[in-house]
């Protein structure tokens, strides 16, 4: 297995180097940048498998921007993001995870905290390519090249912008991904939709989706996430 590197965006240098310290320790290999547009050419310049990202970051771009940014962005829009925030800052943490950031931890951190989030993280992402070209468990089976989806064997149905939605949700298993991202995603990015416009797909293809409804579940006040019951083990 590849060693897998973690780009640590951090304006303090004695968090940066404890953060390095850490994941050096543990088989990571790091990258580090002090300013969100620091952080955001590392990030282009060689796509990390993860981010450890600073909310508060000094100049004209805070934490939260750059995660928009990271999300936004075609190329870097999958590797997953971790907040680091201040200790019960709740604001910080719910807009970090309504622009797409997988989690986050609060500071002053447990360095053995911090090393279980990211590799629960890493582990969630990791099957992201090939999940999402299917799925296939009990009666659902999704062939995303097909643009089929079978239901006990008949076909759902489901419109291309279904379709769209349920790649983005199988493609993330067991995460949660945030109506916002959904929104810039499944749609054109010039399209002004709500999240009342994310509600009411999902509700439809719920509808078509019969038995396997109940698997996309409703993350209240942040968005979406597919999760079947049958999940194979890491």
């Amino acid at each position: 297995m590849s060693q897998k590197t973690i780009l640590v965006v951090e304006d303090h240098p004695e968090t940066r180097e404890l953060l390095s310290y850490h994941l050096k320790a543990a088989g990571f290999q790091v990258r580090s940048a002090g300013t969100g547009e620091a952080g955001l050419e590392l990030a282009s310049r060689g796509l990390p498998d993860l981010v450890l990202l600073d909310v508060m970051l000094p100049g004209g771009m805070d934490g939260l921007e750059v995660c928009r940014r990271l999300k936004q962005d075609q190329r870097t829009r999958r590797v997953p993001v971790i907040m680091l925030t201040a200790l019960g800052d709740e604001v910080d943490r719910i807009v970090g995870l309504e622009l797409g950031a997988e989690d986050y931890v609060s500071k002053p951190f447990s360095p053995r905290e911090l090393l279980l989030r990211v590799k629960a993280v890493l582990r969630r992402a990791a099957p992201q390519e090939s999940e999402a070209e299917g799925f296939a468990e009990e009666g659902l089976a999704i062939d995303f090249e097909a643009h089929t989806v079978l239901v006990d064997g008949q076909d759902a149905g489901l419109t291309a912008t279904e379709h769209k939605i349920l790649k983005e949700l199988v493609a993330a298993r067991g995460r949660v991904l945030p109506r916002e991202r959904l929104l810039d995603t499944v749609w054109d990015t010039d399209f002004e939709g709500t999240s009342r416009t994310v509600d009411t797909h999902m509700r439809r293809l719920r509808g078509k989706l019969g038995p396997y409804a109940e698997w996309i579940e409703t993350v209240r006040g942040v968005g979406y996430r597919f999760n079947p019951p049958h999940k194979t083990s890491d």
